[in-house]
């Protein structure tokens, strides 16, 4: 991942700006950004489409479509012109705390 929080495809200009939108959408029920929660596992970028691959906490969660809404929402704004902005709900791998940042362990004092 080179140092990225999640898996990149896509062009090295749109990269940083992606992960910087990604982190504007904050899970709710954790008060943290969905990056730092560790619920964005991968982006690819291509000329037409930003397919993003998300994941819950758990499959009950009850803010999924809120959340991939302001997914969409964000990504407009950094998305090549004309992109559809796909985000693909994921399950596999399961998600767990070892996905979390430093900075979230840190803030629920795991």
């Amino acid at each position: 991942m080179d140092g990225s929080p999640f898996a990149y495809e896509g062009p090295d200009a749109l990269h940083e700006p992606i992960v910087e939108a990604l982190a504007r959408v904050v899970d709710p029920e954790v008060a943290l950004s969905i990056v730092d929660v560790g619920l964005v596992y991968g982006v690819t970028v291509s000329d037409d489409a930003v397919h993003v691959r998300l994941t819950m906490t758990s499959a009950a969660c009850p803010v999924a479509d809120m959340l991939a809404d302001q997914v969409r929402d964000e990504l407009a704004g950094v998305a090549p012109p004309g992109a559809a902005i796909r985000v693909e709900l994921v399950w596999d791998p399961p998600w767990t705390p070892e996905r979390m940042s430093e900075h979230a362990r840190q803030f629920l004092q795991w």
